[in-house]
């Protein structure tokens, strides 16, 4: 049997999270002029408080320099603010400010909204696809 990437798995995973992810990248750019390694940042600063680069590293999937970059223009815009880690000089924690918490709750409207409509789109087709993506990505880092 010859090798078909459009039936290939992997392959429509990765085109399929490239288009939902351009698609909310349009929203919260729109929002708040935000890159996608900006908003990754911001949500997992959101969700877990003040960490480490090399926490929001492992986390979001992106480069550490990546995650750099993002996180000086997040500070230099007042979204996060920055400070030394408690035991290990070496780290710099990360953490919103009451400007990036504002942001991040309209941005988690936009986001609970985008959320719904691919629900919707999804049909009822969307309780499996969540069920096989938590398989998929279970134990992930």
């Amino acid at each position: 049997m010859p090798f078909n990437l459009d039936d290939f798995l992997p392959y429509r995973l990765s085109v399929a999270a490239a288009r939902v992810s351009r698609r909310f990248a349009e929203l919260y750019s729109a929002e708040a002029g935000l890159t996608v390694p900006e908003w990754r940042v911001l949500a997992h600063l959101s969700q877990a408080g003040a960490v480490s680069v090399r926490d929001i590293h492992a986390q979001v999937h992106l480069d550490k320099s990546i995650v750099s970059r993002a996180a000086s223009r997040l500070t230099e815009v007042g979204l996060i603010g920055k400070s030394g880690h408690e035991t290990d000089r070496r780290l710099i924690v990360l953490e919103l400010t009451p400007e990036g918490q504002a942001l991040m709750e309209r941005l988690s409207r936009i986001a609970g909204e985008f959320q719904a409509e691919l629900v919707s789109e999804l049909g009822d087709d969307a309780a499996a696809i969540d069920r096989g993506l938590r398989k998929l990505t279970a134990g992930a880092v």
